[in-house]
């Protein structure tokens, strides 16, 4: 084999990991240079989502939400926030003869662009991190390989509420082993999500 094709999915695989760290740096960057944007009063949430993907593979998720608080980078009444999120999914498609239900566990740290006031305060989001499968075959036809994933996240969405402590968005998330091995034809979701801040 060409030792030289061999070392492109780990490149692949430190490319993500190295922008999921500059996602964090620059998050941690804002914040040292923060100006007046406000902070968040809360510091854990709860998210409930449903999407859907290729293979009619439907997902209910789970994600618990810490804000550290982390603000800052202020432009034109918006700001920068980074907040991390734990996920507990299952998945659960009817195509083919042959199915898995899979459980996905993992972290996303998500960087927040977000209106500094008003009773509906919109946002764009993006994210990356990593996913653990109970199984890697989700159908007779369909595996992703490896039980390891990485994935990365995009979003919109609303925070609102007296205490702004309700959230309301949509995101769009790829899922994929990052060519660790073949095949690798990654999921893609399409999912609705709310949440409530404590």
């Amino acid at each position: 084999m060409n030792k030289k094709n061999d070392l492109i999915p780990l490149k692949t695989a430190a490319l993500r990991c190295v922008a999921a760290a500059a996602l964090l740096g620059g998050a941690a960057t804002a914040h040292a240079q923060a100006s007046a944007a406000p902070s968040s009063d809360h510091t854990f949430g709860v998210q409930v989502a449903l999407g859907v993907a290729e293979h009619k593979v439907k997902k209910a998720d789970l994600g618990f939400v810490w804000d550290p608080g982390l603000n800052g980078g202020e432009i034109g009444g918006w700001h920068f926030s980074l907040t991390g999120e734990a996920h507990l999914s299952y998945w659960h498609t009817d195509e083919g003869t042959f199915h898995n239900d899979v459980y996905a566990f993992g972290v996303t740290p998500m960087v927040r662009f977000i209106k500094d006031a008003g009773a509906i305060r919109p946002y764009l989001e993006a994210g990356a991190g990593f996913r653990l499968l109970s199984h890697p075959t989700i159908t007779d036809n369909y595996t992703l390989s490896t039980a390891f994933q990485f994935t990365e996240v995009i979003g919109v969405g609303a925070q609102f509420g007296a205490r702004q402590q309700y959230q309301a968005g949509f995101r769009f998330q790829h899922i994929s082993n990052g060519g660790i091995k073949e095949p690798n034809p990654g999921i893609n979701f399409s999912q609705l999500y709310v949440q409530y801040n404590f």
